[in-house]
């Protein structure tokens, strides 16, 4: 590093953003992650005795991913090098992989090989690492915000330990803001500013687990508010409200948080709960979930779950599905809101669900058997006039019934549709059992 780099390099720490500038040094400054870095665990212990294997930590954003594979490039003897998937390619990997060799055969030196969003890498890419995470010319960190069991290799797993970052407590963010205050090192310190305890709740319990988002707003509060006549920047909860804006929202649209909030939304109008269904829309909507994704998840849920039950059910979710196209938001969530209402407290079965289902099975397990003659398609002979089949047409019949045989003869008797004893299917159930006693 020549004297440019190393002017570079201590500019960009005074005009880094305080998030980057306050970020832990050893694993004693680490804030929450107690279930992992607490003294006497697994990781705590690997890092301190410098003998970490290849790791892979996935979690939230501002959770402590980076951080804590900054705090094992200072603790390690180790090279260390690191990469983002954002911005680097196999090029990137190979000169790495080149490096590493080069200090394992020439000084018997390990290499940490650091890379932030793993899950970009493409299955080529991360396949290219494997022979040397395998054969240890690399240690491979990997950081993910998404479950690295769907996104990450099995076999690049299979060589690495998965430690999942749980999202902070207000009380770990609020000693993260206390910290940032303070320190004059680092932090704000040198500003003479001071944060009042409801600002401080406020700021530690709207971060929503996100330090990165604490910090950022801590900062903007700090850099805009006017000291007062003592010389005290005082940070109130209407500044507070103000610098923080909105809620940070945790939801990947293509992540953990979107599949885990409409398995939610989805089971609750299962489960009949309104209030808990109006709650997770709430949640995709305020996190710019797609209306007709939504939308889409009501139509099966209404046709899975209730079924025959209420078959008005899919007829509202379906009007609804429309009707979101039509109008747009803000007005689409009042027609969200209105059917998946009527969805959570519909009536509930599932019976033409299990009758597809087990249908389905018998038809792709067992050998296919004729359709009954009387139903087939008439055909005519070769003189060309139409063959007599023997079908009974129902309509010709009291209650436009009459009893003949509509399965295959070898199925007689399977029953696929079984009708529950829930809302409009106790009709159904009658009227069956009215035609069978005909």
């Amino acid at each position: 590093m020549d004297l440019f780099d190393y002017m570079r390099e201590e500019n960009l720490k005074k005009e880094s953003p305080l998030a980057a500038r306050l970020r832990p040094e050893s694993l004693e400054e680490i804030e929450g992650q107690e279930h992992i870095l607490a003294e006497g665990k697994m990781l705590y212990r690997a890092i301190k005795a410098d003998k970490l294997s290849s790791v892979i930590f996935y979690g939230p954003p501002g959770t402590g991913k980076t951080t804590i594979a900054k705090v094992i490039a200072n603790t390690t003897k180790a090279g260390f090098k690191q990469l983002n998937a954002t911005t680097s390619g196999k090029k990137d990997m190979e000169e790495v992989v080149h490096a590493a060799g080069s200090d394992a055969g020439m000084y018997g030196r390990k290499t940490i090989l650091f890379i932030d969003e793993i899950h970009r890498f493409n299955k080529a890419q991360q396949d290219y690492l494997l022979p040397f995470v395998e054969d240890g010319t690399v240690i491979l960190i990997g950081a993910t915000t998404e479950n690295p069991f769907f996104e990450v290799n099995s076999a690049l797993l299979s060589r690495s330990l998965i430690f999942e970052l749980k999202p902070l407590s207000p009380e770990n963010i609020g000693n993260i803001i206390k910290r940032a205050i303070g320190d004059s090192e680092k932090g704000l310190g040198a500003y003479n500013a001071e944060i009042d305890d409801d600002a401080l709740k406020f700021l530690s319990e709207v971060a929503n687990g996100d330090a990165r988002a604490a910090l950022n707003a801590v900062e903007l509060a700090v850099l805009t508010t006017e000291k007062d006549e003592g010389g005290k920047i005082h940070i109130t909860l209407e500044v507070a409200e103000e610098c923080i804006q909105r809620k940070a929202a945790r939801y990947d649209k293509n992540g953990d948080n979107h599949y885990d909030t409409i398995s939610a939304f989805i089971k609750s109008m299962r489960g009949s709960d309104p209030d808990a269904a109006v709650y997770y829309l709430a949640r995709m909507l305020y996190a710019g979930e797609d209306i007709k994704f939504i939308a889409r998840r009501i139509m099966i849920c209404a046709a899975e779950d209730v079924g025959m039950a209420d078959p008005n059910a899919l007829v509202v979710a379906a009007s609804a599905a429309q009707a979101v196209e039509r109008v747009g938001l803000p007005e689409s969530r009042i027609i969200l809101s209105e059917a998946a209402v009527y969805v959570a407290t519909a009536p509930k079965s599932n019976a033409s669900y299990l009758a597809i289902g087990e249908a389905q099975r018998q038809v792709e397990n067992e050998v296919t058997p004729p359709v009954p003659r009387h139903l087939q398609n008439v055909h005519a002979d070769s003189h060309g006039e139409e063959r007599e089949q023997g079908y009974l047409y129902a309509h010709d019949y009291p209650h436009h019934y009459v009893k003949q045989q509509y399965l295959p003869y070898e199925l007689s008797g399977t029953e696929f549709y079984k009708p529950s004893g829930e809302g409009y299917e106790v009709k159904i159930r009658e009227h069956m059992k009215m035609l069978k006693e005909l």
